[in-house]
């Protein structure tokens, strides 16, 4: 039987493609919200009611999958909002089981980019139907006929049925709010886009007198209700006060709860209800122990759900307890009980996340799919007032056949041609390997590479210096491979300070003549932290805390000032792709700093020598 009543709808687009935008203005016609009311929302602000997340608006991604829900005449469309950036690629897996189809958006001068063919490449093995969606195509650089055969080529190479790549093509802009089926008539609204929706997109197919069959594929949390399960029904009916039987994915055990609430999605928000039937998207609260991937099951014929396959990490990062000279003064450092604690927390939602002991008891090796899926989870720490110290991220290797193998990532860079030789020096000298480039929209090269993950730590702060801050950088995972030769690291050493107190003026003005200089005058500095980078290679120890020795002499330049370069400020992300490996980054909500290991100048030389007489 279908529910003509339904759509499930997931939103697919590259990062900054104005997804969120679009969602927004469906959100704003479809005639459920007074304008106010949405103003409301989003703090006076018009647009990314979807963003709720502070690091979403900040960064201007989608990181945590969204439902909301509208209703379009007699139909209810459940709209999924998935992030475009292949690193929360564990949220678009499982988030994409909810629907029954999706609806492309495609920037209308960039085209298809890495992250598109990540997520559409997931749709099409669940067998999703596609709309696609040509957004921005009031930008005066639109190629609106070129992108369109761009994305029928896409769908090609990623292997879509004869169905699939029978697409509808709306034209839109997000910002203005419209959308039409043809370019020579001009859209007044997005009508087009909501017809498409109810035409393409198929109702889902379902057994409602089958046995209850609920796969949980999201977890939130109330301070109110505890756990909120999230998913779709698969078949039969969940009702508020139900007994279930939980099939858990991991090991296929059992045990028996009661629903206590039921609640479905309605427009941005949930409202309880008394039972919600198959081909529902809702909210489950009372079922405290279920997990990401687990099935609740009718109690009296209990049937698991097939597993829920996420891709494996390919990064390690070591998080350890904060146990610089400065913890606790600008943060709540956290105890090794508390850091594992916290991190168990994260696991609940972040399935694509790993944690597993350290060599020492307060570290923890964390491992994820990318730099900004961990990065993400290191300045949600921070922002909770914790204090933590994380070493430089790793590559996970994997033996296969009895020879290493590492991760590999498809690479794509848009830089105006002047600078393409550049682009390429840099990449190959990374054991990066061209496989396509062409010109891009206006005087842009447009170049495709295959390139270790490894490789990438760090690429992208020399990319954009190279270029002067004009190459746009994408990339996703590809494919492990067999290693290849080893990735030269940072070429210059750093400075690290000697002492403990407060940077000074006369100091960071002798040593900006040997490098760059990374804190300013009056800041404390402890001994071991990282001060500046030292113009040669090797590390060298520096007294940044001197003060201007005191005379009764009158020196003929005392009067004389020198100007200070302004010190060079490292992201968190930067930060990490900066360090090596006998370096830290100290994670605090108001700095970021980076440290060597073993701070004592003694303990590092001791170190050395143990791992030279082992090598």
């Amino acid at each position: 039987m279908k529910r003509q009543d339904i759509r499930n709808v997931a939103v697919i687009a590259h990062v900054d493609h104005g997804k969120t935008t679009l969602v927004d203005q469906m959100l704003r016609q479809s005639g459920l919200f007074r304008a106010e009311e949405l103003d409301k929302l989003v703090g006076g602000q018009h647009g990314l009611i979807m963003d709720s997340n502070d690091q979403e608006r900040e960064r201007g991604i989608t990181i945590l999958a969204k439902n909301c829900a509208i209703r379009l005449g007699d139909v209810k469309v459940n709209l999924i909002d998935t992030p475009g950036h292949a690193d929360f690629g564990g949220e678009v897996e499982r988030i994409l089981r909810m629907a029954d189809g999706v609806f492309l958006l495609v920037d209308a001068a960039e085209g298809p980019l890495p992250q598109t063919r990540f997520v559409l490449r997931k749709a099409f093995a669940v067998g999703l139907k596609p709309i696609v969606v040509i957004n921005k195509i009031d930008r005066p650089d639109a190629r609106i006929d070129e992108i369109h055969s761009q994305v029928f080529d896409l769908f090609i190479e990623l292997g879509a049925t004869d169905e699939q790549a029978d697409f509808p093509v709306i034209y839109a802009s997000g910002r203005n709010g419209i959308a039409t089926t043809d370019m020579a008539v001009p859209g007044k609204d997005l009508r087009p886009l909501f017809d498409a929706i109810l035409n393409t997109i198929p109702a889902p197919e379902v057994d409602e007198n089958a046995p209850l069959q609920l796969q949980v594929t999201n977890l939130q949390y109330s301070e109110f209700l505890g756990k909120i399960v999230v998913g779709r029904v698969a078949a039969g009916r969940i009702k508020k006060n139900q007994k279930v039987t939980v099939v858990k994915q991991k090991d296929g055990t059992t045990f028996n709860d009661t629903v206590v609430q039921v609640q479905e999605y309605d427009r941005l928000g949930r409202r309880e209800v008394e039972e919600c039937r198959a081909g529902d998207v809702c909210a489950v609260v009372g079922i405290d122990d279920a997990d990401i991937g687990d099935t609740l099951c009718d109690f009296e014929k209990p049937k698991a759900l097939p597993p829920l396959t996420i891709d494996e990490p390919t990064l390690d990062m070591l998080f350890k307890v904060n146990d610089s000279p400065f913890a606790g003064k600008e943060g709540r450092p956290l105890t090794s009980r508390e850091l594992r604690d916290r991190l168990e927390k994260e696991l609940q939602h972040n399935v694509a996340l790993r944690v597993v002991p350290g060599e020492r008891e307060s570290e923890f090796v964390v491992s994820g799919r990318g730099l900004l899926h961990l990065g993400v989870l290191l300045e949600t720490m921070r922002r909770e007032g914790s204090e933590v110290a994380v070493g430089k991220p790793r590559v996970i290797l994997k033996e296969v056949d009895g020879k290493k193998h590492e991760p590999y990532e498809y690479l794509v860079i848009e830089v105006p041609t002047e600078h393409s030789s550049s682009v390429m020096r840099l990449v190959l000298e990374r054991q990066g390997e061209c496989v396509k480039m062409e010109g891009g929209h206006g005087n842009s090269t447009h170049i495709e590479f295959h390139i270790p993950a490894r490789s990438l730590i760090g690429l992208r702060t020399k990319m954009l210096t190279a270029t002067q801050g004009l190459a746009i950088m994408h990339h996703n995972y590809l494919e492990y491979r067999p290693v290849k030769g080893a990735v030269t690291g940072r070429p210059n050493g750093v400075m690290m300070s000697t002492e403990t107190a407060k940077a000074t003026g006369y100091k960071i003005e002798q040593l900006q003549e040997r490098g760059m200089i990374f804190v300013k005058p009056q800041e404390d500095v402890y001994e071991g932290q990282v001060v500046g980078e030292n113009a040669r290679e090797k590390d060298m120890p520096v007294n940044i805390t001197q003060p201007k020795p005191l005379t009764n002499m009158r020196a003929a330049g005392a009067d004389k000032t020198v100007p200070l370069k302004p010190p060079v400020e490292f992201s968190l992300e930067a930060a990490l792709e900066y360090i090596e490996d006998d370096e830290l980054v100290e994670v605090t909500p108001s700095a970021v700093r980076m440290r060597k290991l073993y701070l004592k100048e003694s303990d590092r030389k001791k170190f050395e020598r143990q791992k030279a007489a082992v090598s």
